[in-house]
């Protein structure tokens, strides 16, 4: 399921609202997935209103660790 959410959020040029990203789990499941993402600086969330944007960190990654989201996007699609 993380690995579906990095895809999707990599595919989008900007901010993505959380729920616009179909994953097949209950609520409180995919919150915990997001705070999975959210905790290992994978992606940050911002409040629009009452919308949680979600964002993919991608140039920190890329700074720390060249090359690698788009090995593991790569290796999973």
């Amino acid at each position: 399921m993380r690995l579906r959410v990095v895809a999707v959020l990599a595919a989008t040029d900007g901010p993505c609202a959380c729920g616009s990203i179909e994953l097949p789990v209950t609520k409180s499941t995919r919150t915990h997935h997001f705070r999975v993402l959210r905790d290992a600086g994978v992606i940050e969330q911002e409040l629009v209103g009452r919308t949680k944007m979600t964002t993919l960190r991608r140039d920190d990654l890329d700074a720390r660790f060249p090359g690698l989201l788009d090995s593991v996007l790569s290796a999973s699609g």
